[in-house]
Order: C-alpha cells, then sequence, then structure tokens
C-alpha cells in the first residue's frame, strides 16, 4: 500500500510510518498527534476483530518513547506479557495486518518471530520476559556485544515469582539492562498483592503530581551525558523519598531506580530511557500508565479496562456486537456458586483472572472465601494444598494454558498428599484466535500422569454441573474439571449409564467403540450417523471421568471390533493413549486408533479451522473410521482365505 493510501487511512502522520527511523524524526508536537492516530487506529482495527485493547491503548506513548532511544532490531524490546505490543508491532510496520488480526493470514496478537525482526520472544504468559532479558544481557556481555536490552514489565506480571528470581540475577550480574515497569495498576483486573498497593499508594499519594513535575523538569533541564545525568537523576530522585519510596524496595536489591516518570509523556519518558541507557548497569524505569487511556468505554470500564474483547465491539459503547450466549464459564460460575451456598467450606482460588474464569460471581457473593493471587499460578496451587490441609476444598479457576506452569505444585504439593484441590480448567483444548501459547492441549496427558489425580471433562451444561459436583466431592485427591472457550454446547442425554461412562448411542452391530472426549460428543453422534451409512454400527460413549481410565470403558472395548478416541489434547500420553495401555494391561486386544492434536505449535485461526486442519471434523473423522473398519473386514477375508488355502 502506497504511503498516500496509508495516509487516507490510518491518519496523515501514522501513514507515514513504516519503521522505527520514521518515529525518531518525529518533533515533540508529532508525536502527540501521532499518539493520537495511532489511539484512533487501535479502537477501530480491534473492534472489528477483537483482542486486547485496553493494555495497548495504555502503552502508546511508552512505546514511542522506546523506539526514540533504542534501535531495534539490534537493541532488543521484550513485551511481557506480548499483549501489550501492539503499537510496537504499528511502529515496526505491520499497520496492514491489523485488518485481519488475530485471524488466520493476519497479524498475531503477540509478538511473531515469524512476522518481523523486531519480534524476539513469543510471549503471552506473563512473568518471564526478566529471566529472557538477564540471560540476553548475560549473552552480550560474554560476546562483548554493545546492545541494549530492555523488558516491558507490568505491575501485574510482577505478582508473578519469576520475576523477582529474575531481579535478584538481574542484580547479582550487574549488566546493562533497562526494566520498565508499566504500572497502571492492573493485569486483567485490579493488580493484586502487596506490591500492588505499594505502587497504588504512591498513585494515590498527593505529593505525586509534584513528584511527576520535579522529574519532568529535571530530565528536561538537564544535559543527557550518561552516568552524571542519572546522577541528578538520583539526587533528585533521593530529595523525594519521603513521598515516593519504590526506590527502596529495588535498590534494596542493587538495582537503581528512576521514576515515577508519566507514562502518557513522551518527552519524560524519553529523557528517563535514556539516562538509564547511559548507566551501563540494571535500571528499573517506574511508568506509570492508564490501561485504556484515551479510550472513554476502556477508561469506564470497571472490570478490566476493555482488557481482551473477544469479538467485534462496539466503538460507542465498548460492548461485544454479537448477541449473548451462555458461555461454558457462566454455567461453572452459577454452579459453583450453588454448591458454596451448600457447603461452607468451598473456596476460590484464582491467578489475576477471577472474571475471565468465572470466579468473580462466587466473589461478588462470598468476598471472604476468594483468593485472588495475583499472576502466581505455583503459588496458587500450593496455597491451595494448604488450605485443603486446614479443612477447606479449594476450586483453583485458571486457564488450561497456564496450569502447565505448576506441574510441580500439583504433583508434589498437592496429589502426593492426597489433598481434595478441584482445578477447574477453562479454554481447554484448541482455542484459536490467541495463538499456540494460550491453547490448553497439554492438560489431559501432562497431569494424566499425576496419581491419584481424576480428570473430568463435562460434554455438555448438564454434565459441567454433574461433575462439578462430583469432583467437590471427591476428599481423598485432586480432581482436574476441564471444558473448552465458548458457547456451551446443547445438552446430550445419555442412553444408559455404564459405571462412570455414558453410552451415547448405541447399534444392533458392535462394529466401532468411538470414545468422544468432551465437548467432541457432538462431533461422535455425527460421526456414528455418517458410519452406520455405510452398514457399520457405533457405539459412541462420553467417558466423563477420563483419567483413570474407567475399568468399565476397558470392559466395553472388549466387545467390539474397533476402539476410536477423539479427543481436544495432544496425542502423546493423552486418553486414546491412556486407554491402549489400559486395555493391554487388561489383555484386551482389540486395535486402537487414537485422534487428537499432534504435539506441536498450531498456528492462530479460528477453532473450526485448525480443527479442520487437524482432520477433526465429522467428516474426516467419518471417513478415517470407515477406513479402519473396513480395513479389518478385508484383512478377515484374507485371513479366511489364507486358512483355506492352508486346509487345502
Amino acid at each position: 500500500m502506497s504511503v498516500e493510501e496509508g495516509t487516507a487511512n490510518h491518519g496523515r502522520l501514522l501513514g507515514t510510518v513504516r519503521g522505527p527511523q520514521d518515529v525518531k524524526r518525529m518533533t515533540a508536537e508529532q508525536l502527540d498527534i501521532l499518539a493520537a492516530e495511532i489511539r484512533d487506529f487501535l479502537i477501530a482495527k480491534v473492534s472489528r476483530t477483537g483482542g486486547h485493547v485496553g493494555p495497548n491503548l495504555g502503552v502508546v506513548e511508552l512505546t514511542l518513547a522506546m523506539h526514540r532511544v533504542f534501535d531495534s532490531p539490534r537493541d532488543r524490546l521484550l513485551f511481557d506479557t506480548g499483549h501489550q505490543a501492539y503499537v510496537h508491532k504499528i511502529v515496526t510496520g505491520r499497520q496492514e495486518g491489523f485488518d485481519k488480526l488475530r485471524q488466520r493470514g493476519g497479524l498475531s496478537g503477540y509478538p511473531s518471530q515469524a512476522e518481523s525482526e523486531h519480534d524476539l520472544i513469543e510471549n503471552s504468559h506473563a512473568s518471564t520476559a526478566l529471566s529472557y532479558a538477564d540471560g540476553l544481557a548475560k549473552a552480550y556481555a560474554l560476546r562483548g556485544e554493545k546492545r541494549s536490552v530492555v523488558a516491558v514489565v507490568g505491575d501485574g506480571a510482577l505478582t508473578g515469582g519469576m520475576c523477582w528470581e529474575a531481579l535478584n540475577n538481574i542484580a547479582t550480574a550487574g549488566n546493562p539492562l533497562v526494566i520498565v515497569v508499566n504500572d497502571n495498576g492492573r493485569s486483567y483486573s485490579p493488580t493484586i498483592g502487596g506490591l500492588a498497593d505499594h505502587l497504588s499508594s504512591l498513585r494515590l499519594n498527593p505529593s505525586y503530581e509534584k513528584v511527576l513535575d520535579t522529574v519532568k523538569d529535571a530530565l528536561g533541564s538537564t544535559p543527557l551525558v550518561g552516568r552524571p545525568m542519572y546522577e541528578v537523576l538520583h539526587a533528585v530522585k533521593k530529595g523525594i523519598k519521603d513521598a515516593v519510596a519504590p526506590q527502596a524496595m529495588f535498590e534494596d536489591l542493587g538495582i537503581k531506580y528512576v521514576g515515577p516518570v508519566d507514562g502518557h509523556d513522551v518527552t519524560a519518558v524519553e529523557s528517563a530511557l535514556r539516562a538509564a541507557k547511559n548507566f551501563g548497569g540494571p535500571v528499573i524505569v517506574h511508568a506509570v500508565t492508564r490501561k485504556g487511556y484515551g479510550y472513554r468505554a476502556a477508561e469506564e470500564d470497571e472490570a478490566d479496562r476493555l482488557h481482551g474483547p473477544g469479538g467485534a465491539f462496539d466503538i460507542e459503547t465498548g460492548k461485544l456486537l454479537a448477541a449473548p450466549s451462555v458461555k461454558w464459564t457462566h454455567v461453572f460460575a452459577d454452579e459453583l456458586v450453588s454448591i458454596a451456598d451448600e457447603r461452607p467450606d468451598v473456596v476460590g482460588i484464582t491467578a489475576a483472572m477471577a472474571e475471565p474464569t468465572g470466579i468473580a460471581t462466587l466473589a461478588r457473593k462470598y468476598p471472604n472465601r476468594v483468593y485472588d493471587v495475583g499472576i502466581a499460578e505455583q503459588h496458587a496451587a500450593t496455597s491451595a494444598a494448604g488450605l485443603a490441609m486446614g479443612g477447606l476444598h479449594p476450586v483453583v479457576a485458571v486457564y488450561a494454558t497456564f496450569l502447565n506452569r505448576a506441574f510441580d505444585q500439583v504433583l508434589l504439593d498437592v496429589a502426593m498428599h492426597k489433598l481434595p484441590v478441584t482445578f477447574v480448567l477453562d479454554r481447554a483444548g484448541i482455542t484459536g484466535p490467541d495463538g499456540p501459547s494460550h491453547y490448553g492441549i497439554w492438560d489431559m496427558s501432562v497431569f494424566g500422569t499425576v496419581p491419584g489425580l481424576r480428570i473430568a471433562a463435562p460434554r455438555d451444561s448438564a454434565t459441567l454441573r454433574e461433575e462439578l459436583r462430583e469432583a467437590i466431592a471427591v476428599d481423598d485427591g485432586p480432581t482436574i474439571l476441564r471444558f473448552p472457550t465458548g458457547t456451551v454446547a446443547a445438552d446430550l442425554p445419555a442412553v444408559r449409564r455404564v459405571g462412570p461412562v455414558d453410552v451415547l448411542a448405541e447399534s444392533a452391530r458392535t462394529d466401532v467403540l468411538l470414545v468422544a472426549v468432551g465437548s467432541f460428543a457432538g462431533l461422535g453422534m455425527e460421526v456414528a450417523t455418517r458410519v452406520a451409512e455405510q452398514g457399520y454400527g457405533v457405539t459412541v460413549v462420553d467417558p466423563r471421568w477420563v483419567r483413570p481410565v474407567p475399568a468399565e470403558l476397558v470392559e466395553l472395548a472388549a466387545g467390539h471390533r474397533l476402539v476410536v478416541t477423539v479427543e481436544d489434547g495432544i496425542r502423546v500420553g493423552g486418553v486414546g493413549s491412556a486407554l491402549a495401555q489400559a486395555m493391554r494391561d487388561a489383555d484386551v486386544r482389540v486395535p486402537v486408533k487414537d485422534l487428537g492434536v499432534p504435539a506441536d505449535w498450531h498456528p492462530h485461526g479460528t477453532r473450526a479451522q485448525i480443527l479442520a486442519d487437524l482432520g477433526l471434523t465429522a467428516q474426516d473423522v467419518a471417513r478415517d473410521v470407515t477406513g479402519w473398519i473396513s480395513g479389518l473386514d478385508a484383512q478377515s477375508v484374507e485371513t479366511a482365505a489364507d486358512e483355506a488355502t492352508a486346509k487345502n
């Protein structure tokens, strides 16, 4: 697209930005105009596709200042988390890709090496960037390379333990490294924890505006000459330490501190960054920003400042355009409250995601029985263990992809002690637009190895409610309840139940046992119909509890000629693999075919598109099943012919 076309579409100045060098040439007045144009651009584009609008509106000036001070891609800019990198994408020449943001063929919602040399880490799990930065700074020092490393870390990410592990090592190493704390008081929702309270007290201090003016004046009037500049800032900072105290916390670690800086003032941020760049050691630049800044609908959204609308939304109101529907999360949240009404020992835990996981519904009714631990999944799991030891039944609600971070805690802190903790995994399976780091495809395989842990996969609203109650009733070990994103499936009643296994459909012929896991139950029913048209009989079952493998499922398998499993998780170590092993242990020699997600990094797109690519549609599965069972028929005919020949 030509610059003229870009100008017409994006704004006069934004249309001229094809890389960081274009931003470096702008005057202060032009930068203010550009910031406004970028906000208009973001709101217009993200309103059509959905995405992380609130976080990016808050980092416009911050990102512009970073690209003016540092020379990306030689200097490395790391975003924690990656959902605040949209402005970075715009500045690095990817404006056109926003028409298909988070859609197939369009931009990823996170940094992506495949998109640009300006992206290094494809991160969307919080609290990791400082560890990457520590390693990069050490590598450049060892190789003798003069390259800056900059990590943008939200105050929400600082609630994660990895950040503090990294800070300890960064201070010890003493390498040049700039840490920009993007302090907006929020991760998804208001940031929780002692650090958050400390920074919040700073933002609410009556001296705060005076402090900003003092720092701004010092930055504006002092020559940018490296260490002397930093010492001036240091002196100013020390002079106001009674009003502003976070430097004590960081400098006790051995890391210099600059701030607070008005994160929406490009000149102020730029000056602070230049000082930090020239210091020669690790420096924290504390930038105070407002999530959703400049967009009324976001700023007035108390829940999460329009953190990440899942689809197109109305620009005036910020409300989603799609008609409301009943989501899996809503059903879970409603049933959890009902259980909590009956059982005062039930408490909720979440890791900075109370609204997205539904735990907020419980918190609104029983605020003293919900704990938001911040972005700290490991702590959430072991804290839940302590709650269980204290006589409670914790329900830990997180996205499926994030529980991976707490495997050790689930294994040794919860399961080894046989503690009754229920983990509820939202967004399990292929989730779509957020891409591979958010796909919850590992849980059934990874956590299936944990002794004594039971995993349930509901197929609809009724079974979600039922299995949640069953999980919370378990008192001798941990349980996992996992369900996908989006609209909950229509209820699919069982024909009968065999132990814990629901039989959904059966035929006079027992050719195929189709084990449809969780939300794939509807797919299983459609497959059975298609295969029946080819003359074969299919029994469709929903195991309900997939790990450990129910003995009744093995018995059902023994009565069929072929067993096929289909699951929304990775095949390696998945439900199909576990069933095959259980059948071998029971000396059941029926062949097993397992269909699922290959262990790979699958690109972003809609859930339907990705499942089609993986051959996990009713048409694909029916074709496979028909081919396999007809192959067994052909093999039987061939064997019979061989036996007849041998007799003759």
